[in-house]
């Protein structure tokens, strides 16, 4: 990709509407259910999907930043679309992390930041919510081990 099409790219989100833009303290956005405080991600439209809920309306909200390192695994093969690599051959195995969300006890999936791998995870970190570009320039979330 050329440079110019990179720098455009720069605080692009890969995918609209799912986190914010601030790059200090970004956030995931859900819903949360007007009528039973069920929490979505990503957000719910039309029926809550609890058992015991009949509700329809739904508000949205800024997930929480950390939470607990429930499961990882290293994703060691080159990824389908709408991954984006620019150079299929310089491919770097990288780590997902399963992190149960601190308020919303929510499990949510997403990579871990570049240069972190698996073998310095274990359940139980506490884990923070960043932005990250990918190799076009969009930014994405990404988990990493708190401070």
């Amino acid at each position: 990709m050329s440079a110019v099409l990179k720098e455009q790219a720069v605080g692009v989100p890969v995918l609209d509407g799912w986190f914010t833009l601030d790059e200090q303290r970004p956030h995931l956005l859900g819903t949360r259910c007007t009528a039973c405080g069920t929490y979505y991600f990503p957000k719910l439209k039309g029926f809550c999907r609890n058992p015991d809920c009949n509700g329809e309306s739904f508000e949205e909200v800024p997930l929480s930043r950390t939470g607990k390192l429930w499961s990882f695994t290293s994703a060691a093969y080159q990824p389908p679309e709408p991954y984006v690599q620019v150079d299929k051959e310089a491919f770097v195995p990288f780590a997902i992390a399963a992190v149960e969300l601190a308020k919303e006890k929510m499990i949510v999936l997403g990579q871990v930041v570049a240069g972190t791998g698996v073998e310095s995870l274990r359940a139980g970190l506490e884990m923070e919510l960043v932005l990250e570009p990918l190799a076009d320039g969009k930014l994405t979330w990404k988990w990493k081990v708190a401070a």
